[in-house]
Formats: structure tokens, sequence, C-alpha cells
């Protein structure tokens, strides 16, 4: 009886352990997690990590307003950071219990969307640009025609990824106006070239990366890393940068403020900035961070990918998108759902 009591006080004991260690709910863009990073710092922490998916940011910031969620962290794209914070929904971070913080680079560190960062912690950073499956196409692909004004050689083999802002921002550059432009003749122009384009699309999807690679797509508005991984399957995938001009974006981790498991949120956010942990992150997803010191863990294979590396040609023509006025967000929503029609 003593060793049955002894073996029960054990299994309690070992149970209490288990609790006390938590856990962390994650919710992050699909396809977009390191498996290895997250075994690590489970086995590292202790901490159990349930990642739950979302494929845009106007779908994550709406299933977080909605409340009653259930997550901690969120990993929202630079311009949608000031969104959260205006409405209350992440909290300002206590640099105390982040001892890794010194880790970012001074480039992201003094971000116009969070100065100091106060409220995130970098994950990736990237473009968003169009691919061409060479096979299909041989002419210029550093440009937003490829699916503006689809060559007839990719006619009907374009997909177009459903991000507003991303797609939007392309086709303003592309007409010669400024992201989150109120210009009411230039969105005019930007909606009826849309709208004349569609019909010469194949798709407004996601999973690029395996359509593409399996020539089931000949061409795709996507983001480089996306792009990249797919290259590596198929090598007549190439990456293009529109001269016309083509966002950039950078993910960040972001402490909501509703979340349960505080404290294992932290050591989440501590644990990416450590340089090793920050390469985890990018050698699966295939994009860069912000974190300095990680290029030394960087595959090989990503230190000149011409996906990671932008032409020096082309590198004026990216630009980190603005937080739009909610007079140019009317505007983008009206044209988005026009489009989707």
């Amino acid at each position: 009886m003593k060793k049955h009591l002894t073996a029960i006080a054990m299994l309690l004991g070992s149970s209490g352990m288990a609790m006390a260690e938590g856990e962390l709910q994650l919710f992050n863009w699909g396809d977009y997690t390191n498996p290895e990073l997250i075994k690590k710092f489970e086995e590292e922490t202790g901490i159990k990590v349930t990642i739950t998916d979302y494929d845009s940011n106007d779908a994550a910031l709406a299933k977080i307003e909605a409340g009653g969620h259930g997550f901690d962290l969120v990993v929202p794209s630079a311009n949608y950071v000031q969104i959260y914070v205006e409405k209350g929904l992440v909290q300002e971070l206590d640099l105390s219990k982040l001892s890794n913080h010194g880790n970012i680079a001074p480039q992201w560190m003094e971000s116009s969307y969070d100065p100091g960062r106060k409220f995130s912690v970098p994950w990736q950073w990237g473009s968003t640009g169009v691919a061409v499956n060479k096979s299909a196409y041989s002419g210029d692909i550093n440009t937003s025609a490829i699916f503006m004004d689809p060559p007839e050689e990719l006619v009907g083999k374009v997909n177009v990824t459903p991000e507003m802002n991303d797609v939007l921002s392309l086709a303003i550059m592309y007409e010669g106006g400024e992201p989150c432009t109120e210009d009411t003749e230039v969105l005019k122009k930007v909606r009826d070239a849309l709208l004349e384009a569609k019909p010469k699309w194949q798709s407004m999807d996601y999973g690029m990366t395996e359509k593409m690679a399996a020539n089931d797509v000949m061409a795709s508005v996507y983001w480089n890393g996306a792009i990249f991984r797919a290259r590596l399957q198929n090598p007549d995938v190439v990456y293009g940068y529109p001269k016309e001009g083509y966002p950039l974006w950078m993910d960040q981790v972001m402490l909501l403020s509703d979340a349960n498991n505080i404290e294992e949120a932290y050591k989440f956010l501590d644990f990416i900035m450590v340089p090793e942990n920050a390469a985890l992150v990018s050698a699966f997803a295939r994009y860069a961070n912000g974190i300095s010191g990680s290029e030394a863990f960087m595959p090989e294979d990503m230190k000149d990918a011409p996906e990671i590396n932008v032409p020096e040609e082309f590198a004026a023509a990216g630009h980190f998108l603005p937080t739009c006025s909610p007079k140019a967000q009317e505007y983008y929503t009206a044209i988005w759902t026009e489009l989707q029609k």
C-alpha cells in the first residue's frame, strides 16, 4: 500500500510539474513555422506549443478582434502593427523579461511602426514579387505586367495571391501611384486594370510553393521565400522584382492583450531572438530575419539565393508598406470586393 501511495504521489508530482511547465498558443501564417524550432523550444523549456494557422493579415485581425480565441502570440506584418496597438489588441512588452532583446539588428530596432521595439519582436522579412516558370515564358519577369497585363504565353496560367494589401500595392505602383494613396483617379485606373486582367488569370489562391514546383501554375504574385522553396524543387521557377515597385514586409511576433500564457510567451519571444534559433526560423520558410549574428547559422543555399539577395538594379523599387488611412483602406476594400465577384 505504501508503495502504491508513493507511486501515486510521484505521478501527481510529475503531473504538477508538467502543468507548471505550461503551454503556448501561437497564431501564425500557414507553412511558416519550423517544426525543428518548436521541437527545440519544447525540449529546452517543457512548454507545449500549439500552432494555429491563418492565410492573411485581415483574417488574423478579424479573429483576434472577435475575442475568445485563446491565442497568446500573433505574427502580423509591419503595416498591421499599429492597427493592433491602436485597437488595444496587444500589450507592451516588459523588456526586462527579454534578455536577448539586444540581438535585434539595429536597422530593425528603430522601425517606424514600432520605435524601440516596445510591442514586437522580428520574425521574418522579405518581398512580394512575381514568380514565373521560364519553360512557359522567357521574357521580362521583373514587372507587374506578368499579372496586370499577362503576356500571351501566360494567359490563363497566372495566379494572384488573395492578399489585398500586397496585390493592390503592386497594382498601384504599376499604375504610377504610391501605396495607400487616396487619389481616386489612380485608384480608378487600378480598379479598371485589375478587372480587365482578371479573366486572364488562372486563380486567386495560396499554396504556390507546391503548385509552381509541380508545374500546375506558370506564374504567380507571391512571396520570395515560398518561391525559393519552389525553385529548390523545380529549377524552372524564377522570382522577379517588379521594376515599377514591389512591397517589402516584415512579420513580427506580438503578445496579445488577452493572452493566458504570458510567461511562456516571454520565453518563446526570448528564444527566437537567439541567433542560432533565428536561423532555424529562416531555414524552414526561407526568408531573412532581423536578428544579428544569425547569418553564421543560416543554410548555405540561402547566402547567395536570388530570392533573398535583391539584385542591386531592383533594390530601390522595394518599399515597406505604410499603414493605410481609414479612407485609403475603404477604397482598397471596395476595389478588392469588386475583384472577388
